[in-house]
């Protein structure tokens, strides 16, 4: 999935990201209540969320242009910090994650900080961590699904 979607993207953190986030989409919809046998299988499902993304994507950057800020037109900006429940709501999320991570093995819990906080390639996180690309692949897969379990259903 990784070449598919590099081969319509031509960035490989980009179509790394795509795959991520379409394994990501299809455990949320396979857990749903309203999730049903699919006829072509769920392989094909998730080989279309990849197809989907991608090509969001790619729309998304064609319609960017240069960005300006609002400070460089003289508009005052409101101050950007969360108020105080969105705070507190926040804290509560980072404990439930960081909870969630420490009960993971290390191996697991780095491929995921290595690709999300320190923006490395699964290349890159295999060399580090001395197994396969794919296996990064699946690590990051378990991780993001075992915090999906122990968040609450409104979180996601």
């Amino acid at each position: 999935m990784n070449s598919y979607a590099y081969g319509r993207l031509k960035d490989r953190e980009a179509a790394a990201d795509i795959v991520q986030d379409s394994f990501l989409r299809f455990l949320v919809w396979h857990r749903s209540p309203q999730a049903r046998d699919l006829p072509q299988g769920p392989r094909f499902f998730l080989w279309r969320i990849v197809g989907n993304l991608t090509i969001d994507l790619a729309r998304r950057n064609r319609r960017i242009g240069s960005h300006a800020t609002l400070e460089d037109a003289g508009y005052a900006v409101a101050d950007p910090r969360p108020g105080p429940d969105r705070a507190l709501e926040s804290k509560q999320t980072y404990r439930l994650l960081k909870a969630a991570l420490d009960e993971l093995p290390l191996r697991c819990r780095s491929a995921l900080l290595l690709s999300r906080l320190e923006g490395l390639t699964h290349t890159e996180i295999a060399r580090r961590l001395s197994i396969s690309p794919s296996m990064v692949s699946k690590y990051i897969v378990a991780v993001l699904e075992h915090c999906l379990d122990r968040l609450p259903d409104d979180f996601h």
